[in-house]
This record gives structure tokens, C-alpha cells and sequence, in this order.
């Protein structure tokens, strides 16, 4: 089992840039695939980002691409998301989560979640 805290989230004005942590403890990080997800007041959570146990592979939603990166450090067991460029529409509860299986878009494929981080982009 696995235990995820967010942080980073904040209020930051259209075209700044914020970084997200996604801290793990209990099982040996590497072992899972990471993503971060989001969720907008009144819409349904959606897929931003995933990459693979080695951090050698990355996924991101057509809506971010170029704009987010996300990374991983195994020996800090720590998920990274730096958003760049970011727009009014970023605005939501961020989430990372874990996964046994290989990196996905789908919810489904992740088992342990944080509790959210907030970030809110003003126009």
C-alpha cells in the first residue's frame, strides 16, 4: 500500500506557471505507475498526465500537451507536475495517483489516490 500527499497547488494568474509534488510512503515507490488527474467544479475527473515505473515513458491529455511535464524521482519518491502556460480552464482539484499496472489515462487502472491539491488560474 501506498500513501500520496499533493501539494504545490495555489492561485496564479493565466500565462504563470505552478509545480505540484505528489509525495509517496509506504511501498518501494518505482514499483508504480503514477498519473495526475483533475477534477473542475461541477465536471467529472479527467486525465492530465501519467508516466511509467522508470519515468522512461510519458502520457499526457491532448489539453496539456506542451504545456506540462511530469516527472518523477524514485529516490525522493516523489511525482512532479510542472504546468507552464497555464489558462483559466486549469483551474481544478489536482490529483496524483498510483497504479500496479503500467501507466494509463484510465481511472480504473489506479488503485491509491491523494486527497487533492486546489489550483485556481485567473484571467
Amino acid at each position: 500500500q501506498v500513501q500520496l500527499v499533493e501539494s504545490g497547488g495555489g492561485l496564479v494568474q493565466a500565462g504563470g506557471s505552478l509545480r505540484l509534488s505528489c509525495a509517496a510512503s509506504g511501498r518501494t515507490f518505482s514499483t508504480y505507475a503514477m498519473g495526475w488527474f483533475r477534477q473542475a467544479a461541477g465536471k467529472e475527473r479527467e486525465f492530465v498526465a501519467a508516466i511509467s515505473r522508470s519515468g522512461g515513458s510519458t502520457y499526457y491529455a491532448d489539453s496539456v500537451k506542451g504545456r506540462f511535464t511530469i516527472s518523477r524521482d524514485n529516490a525522493k519518491n516523489t511525482l512532479y507536475l510542472q504546468m507552464n502556460s497555464l489558462k483559466p480552464e486549469d483551474t481544478a482539484v489536482y490529483y496524483c495517483a498510483a497504479g500496479y499496472r503500467s501507466s494509463s489515462r484510465e481511472e480504473s487502472m489506479y488503485n491509491y489516490w491523494g486527497q487533492g491539491t486546489q489550483v485556481t488560474v485567473s484571467s
